[in-house]
């Protein structure tokens, strides 16, 4: 579920935190069953499909809205995902440092229902193809057997 997390407002918009003073970032909240899938595994898709040495950036956008973050729901979460980066850091798997922000979640909110299914809506819209199709292609290439059908 895309939505907003990491702030200082209540049930704020996107415009707001567009803005980058509220001090949230664009989220997406993972609900899953550790029976399934890791919460290991989660982390390394995390880290295979974004940009964690870029900071308050991924790609063209900008501002702390854009940080690499993980926000855990627990100590485990973050046990697991600290030391998850200094397994990455160690093993030198990103050239630059790793700056990726673990924080408690606290409230989450939904974005609005035009950001919900967004890509699968507008699939031919140039952000969606030059951006987050390579994206999914990735995803849907490395990490085959994570995803159901």
């Amino acid at each position: 579920m895309p939505g907003y997390a990491g702030g200082q407002i209540e049930h704020p918009t996107y415009e707001q935190v567009c803005s980058g003073r509220t001090g949230h970032a664009e989220v997406v909240r993972i609900e899953y069953d550790p029976k399934l899938v890791s919460f290991e595994d989660l982390l390394t898709v995390f880290f295979a499909t974004h940009a964690p040495t870029t900071l308050n950036r991924q790609g063209h956008d900008t501002g702390t809205q854009y940080r690499s973050v993980i926000l855990y729901a627990d100590d485990a979460q973050k046990q697991a995902a600290e030391t998850f980066i200094r397994e990455l850091t160690q093993s030198r798997q990103f050239p630059q440092p790793i700056v990726t922000e673990v924080s408690p979640l606290g409230a989450f909110y939904e974005a609005e229902a035009c950001h919900r299914e967004y890509y699968r809506r507008n699939q031919g819209q140039p952000y969606c193809q030059f951006i987050i199709s390579p994206k999914v292609g990735k995803l849907q290439q490395k990490f085959r057997e994570l995803l159901k059908a």
